[in-house]
């Protein structure tokens, strides 16, 4: 993608971020970035990963869930500068994406983010290569690393950026962090159990997912680190509408469901990787026998 395209989507971004008590919508924004309406469509799609629609709609509703939390607004009123005509039609897409009615999320007073604001790297790399750019995380990292979430926050159901530093400091004290950079730029990274093979984050930038670079770290996990034991991850349940894309992504990555679970709250599905899956793998990788 080129760098005016890259330039109107951050345009686009910072719009809407401007304007959404507006309830801004496609015509508008592009209106408003002196963009076609078609091609902002296909474009923002293409780097984002969800429709701009999509995007709004889950940053309207997380600022409505932070204003559940952290004022005293009526429910109405913060439906309303949501951008929904009606309690009744807000509680219907609140609950079918936070899991809870408003007024349960405001009684439990936990706040966290479907999608927070995020902006493109303006001058992206090609990843020809990613398995050569994978590193261990150290502490000095951990900064780019938070800077690094926002952009993946969307398949993280429930999450907590406090404790995901404590996590993310723990993890890499016992060497579970990979990462990849681009121009001292986080791009992708995952954190692992050694122990159980469990991967609790695996996040790649929207501007880097077709490089192959989730498959990449899951290859070093596997052969690396884990060898020939099961590797699991949790996701979004089936028809989760909370879901951008994740779980089929992990099924392309040949992820098979397991049992169905709860964690901090929310419904989830594990899903695991057979240590046969990789020990098949490795023997094709090796002309057919084993290493």
């Amino acid at each position: 993608m080129g760098h005016r395209a890259i330039e109107s989507i951050n345009a686009a971004l910072a719009y809407v971020e401007t304007h959404l008590r507006e309830k801004p919508d496609l015509e508008k924004v592009a209106c408003g970035v002196h963009y076609s309406k078609y091609h902002l469509h296909r474009t923002f799609t293409d780097t984002v990963g969800m429709t701009l629609h999509d995007y709004i709609r889950r940053r309207a509703l997380s600022e409505a869930a932070a204003a559940l939390v952290f004022s005293r607004k009526p429910i109405l009123e913060i439906a309303q500068d949501a951008g929904y005509e009606s309690q009744q039609a807000f509680t219907g897409i609140f609950k079918d994406m936070y899991k809870r009615t408003p007024l349960e999320y405001r009684g439990n007073g936990e706040f966290y983010p479907l999608q927070l604001a995020f902006t493109l790297n303006g001058d992206p790399s090609a990843f020809d290569e990613p398995d050569t750019r994978i590193a261990y995380a150290g502490y000095a990292d951990m900064q780019a690393w938070m800077e690094f979430v926002p952009l993946v926050i969307d398949g993280f159901p429930c999450f907590d950026a406090g404790k995901h530093a404590e996590r993310l400091k723990y993890d890499i004290g016992l060497g579970q962090v990979l990462l990849m950079r681009d121009k001292g730029i986080v791009v992708g990274g995952t954190a692992f159990s050694r122990r159980t093979g469990r991967i609790g984050f695996l996040g790649v930038h929207p501007q880097y997912r077709r490089y192959g670079i989730e498959k990449a770290f899951l290859d070093f996990i596997r052969y690396e680190i884990v060898a020939d034991r099961e590797i699991s991850i949790t996701t979004f349940r089936e028809n989760d509408r909370a879901d951008t894309g994740q779980r089929a992504a992990y099924r392309r990555l040949g992820f098979t469901e397991a049992e169905l679970l709860t964690e901090f709250g929310y419904p989830v599905q594990r899903m695991i990787l057979e240590p046969s899956d990789f020990s098949d793998a490795r023997r094709r990788q090796n002309g057919g026998c084993d290493a």
